[in-house]
């Protein structure tokens, strides 16, 4: 059983997490059946399969939770993502990507469709009650959200309410003309406990503090946090209209100048909406004080790079490391037990971990 964790559901009374909740092995592990198995990731777009007949290979969160898994697009362009482990001895199915029309084991030579439907097996013949439904490769939901594509394992809630929860504010946008950003993709590697670096993500309580720049294209006075179950979202504003979104006018922010949307998604997904486009956080843990951090950009209007709380995203992420790093320094004293939630500023963090105890302590 894992460690049990009690957050007060009154955020002018809560201490937060423990120091020892980053410290602590045992925990960390808990938290990829507890936390990560139960919950959904990005695992790219639409672009993994051009053509009709194609497969994808990949291991969702290599290095923790390092499940193999395989994205197919059939002929009717139906996407499926299925475990990449074949049913008969535990062999990867596909090695590499590129058109295929059928799945072949290349350890004993058992057949799948595109579906991940079992087909044939040499050999076989004589075995009793077989083909069973558990001979098929194993399906896993699939949610694609423009052409974003997120996939849970054992998930307990609906991702796509998440999205519907999203789309109140920032549905008025072409997803059908984002496009991946090639060379603004970037891996960070962050020496702390990945928590540490969603921590920091959930208040902008540090931007006058740690984000100079930042600070100065946001009005920090009327940044607000908004709480929904397994998301929530900061909105910052600017002082000036420039650089904001044209927002339509039964938009429910009509008339302000917004700067930039701020979506969390429990556990490890940010989405940053900025008039240019997306930028696409996903916090990957590695291991108890290492975390990798993937940038990954989706670009709606390039001439608005660099423009406004959009811009100098390198120089914001430094800033956030080193601020994280020396975060997890301090977690490890033998003095510091928990801290308290400012109220007005850490509505975030405290929904954060309230959801970490939850699904710790089910």
């Amino acid at each position: 059983m894992p460690k049990k964790y009690n957050i007060d559901s009154d955020i002018k009374k809560a201490e937060t997490l423990p120091a020892t909740f980053y410290r602590d092995e045992s925990t960390f592990e808990a938290l990829k059946e507890h936390v990560f198995l139960k919950s959904w990731q990005f695992i790219g777009d639409e672009s993994l399969l051009n053509e009709n007949q194609s497969v994808h290979p990949f291991t969702l969160l290599e290095n923790y939770l390092s499940e193999p898994l395989l994205l197919t697009k059939d002929k009717n362009q139906d996407i499926n993502c299925l475990s990449n482990v074949c049913t008969h001895r535990g062999n990867l199915v596909v090695l590499k990507s590129g058109k295929q029309k059928k799945l072949t084991c290349g350890y004993h030579g058992r057949r799948f469709n595109l579906k991940g439907e079992f087909e044939f097996m040499p050999e076989f013949k004589e075995a009793l009650n077989f083909p069973k439904p558990c001979d098929n490769l194993f399906e896993f939901p699939l949610i694609k959200w423009g052409c974003l594509l997120f996939v849970g394992l054992n998930p307990v809630f609906n991702f796509q309410q998440v999205i519907d929860k999203m789309n109140e504010r920032i549905g008025f946008l072409p997803f059908d003309k984002f496009e991946i950003s090639k060379t603004l993709k970037k891996d960070f590697i962050v020496n702390a406990h990945w928590a540490l670096y969603c921590d920091n993500y959930l208040e902008g309580f540090h931007v006058p503090f740690v984000h100079n720049d930042l600070d100065a294209v946001l009005d920090y006075s009327s940044y607000k946090t908004e709480i929904y179950q397994y998301c929530n979202l900061q909105i910052g504003y600017s002082d000036e209209s420039t650089h904001t979104f044209n927002l339509p006018k039964n938009h429910i922010d009509y008339g302000k100048n917004v700067a930039a949307y701020y979506y969390w998604v429990f556990p490890n997904i940010m989405f940053n909406f900025y008039p240019w486009g997306l930028s696409l956080n996903i916090v990957q843990p590695l291991a108890l004080n290492k975390t990798k951090v993937s940038f990954i950009s989706y670009v709606l209007d390039a001439t608005k790079l660099e423009q406004g709380a959009g811009s100098g995203l390198d120089k914001v992420e430094k800033e956030d490391e080193a601020i994280v790093e020396n975060v997890q320094k301090g977690v490890n004293s033998s003095f510091y037990k928990s801290g308290r939630y400012s109220p007005t500023r850490e509505q975030g963090v405290h929904h954060f971990h309230s959801l970490l105890a939850r699904f710790l302590n089910r």
